[in-house]
């Protein structure tokens, strides 16, 4: 668990596991969670088709365990749901995602279909935090680091920030607030 990854951190020096600096207009989306969450799945029950409602509802499902341990590295099973924005609800098929233990926590990518995401997932303020880059496939993103201050969304390439929560050892999720596209909370549920 947490206190595994503990004896390593204190190793490094540090500055090589200081939390990366998160945008402005990262921030407030991650400080405006629950407020998107609440609009976002007041659409997505309203007007959601059964089968995607009955997804919402498994990705929602089980408490938040410790985020970090060493088997959370390797590949994973991954499911986008988007709630609210241009369709109330929709669930999509399950893709690949992969984590890799890094300094300061885990990188985490989004390997197949045609929205992609990567960037790292960090401890910061009681909770694990994803700070990355969405992009579609073909495109070759900078890094999270390296978005000019002021960035959303180019159209293909976006800020990508979320909240990750580890409900079991074959079970996570991330939670994106106000994505900057399409939708206006997004899911992604990884199963194992």
């Amino acid at each position: 668990m947490r206190l595994r990854l503990l004896p390593l951190l204190l190793l490094l020096p540090a500055t090589a596991w200081a939390e990366p600096i998160l945008r402005p207009a990262d921030s407030a989306r991650l400080e405006n969670l629950d407020a998107a969450f609440g609009n976002a799945a007041m659409q997505a029950l309203a007007a959601g088709e059964s089968g995607d409602v009955a997804a919402l509802t498994r990705a929602l499902s089980g408490q938040p365990q410790v985020a970090f341990s060493a088997d959370l590295q390797g590949d994973w099973s991954c499911r986008t749901i988007k709630l609210g924005g241009v369709s109330p609800l929709v669930a999509y098929s399950p893709f690949k995602c992969r984590f890799t233990a890094t300094d300061r926590g885990f990188a985490f990518e989004k390997l197949t279909g045609s929205q992609l995401t990567r960037g790292e997932i960090t401890l910061r303020d009681g909770r694990a935090v994803y700070a990355g880059v969405g992009y579609v496939r073909g495109e070759t993103p900078p890094d999270y680091a390296d978005l000019p201050a002021d960035f959303t969304s180019g159209g293909k390439v976006q800020s990508d920030v979320a909240v990750f929560q580890r409900i079991s050892p074959t079970r996570a999720r991330l939670l994106f607030p106000s994505p900057a596209v399409e939708s206006d909370f997004d899911i992604l549920e990884l199963t194992r």
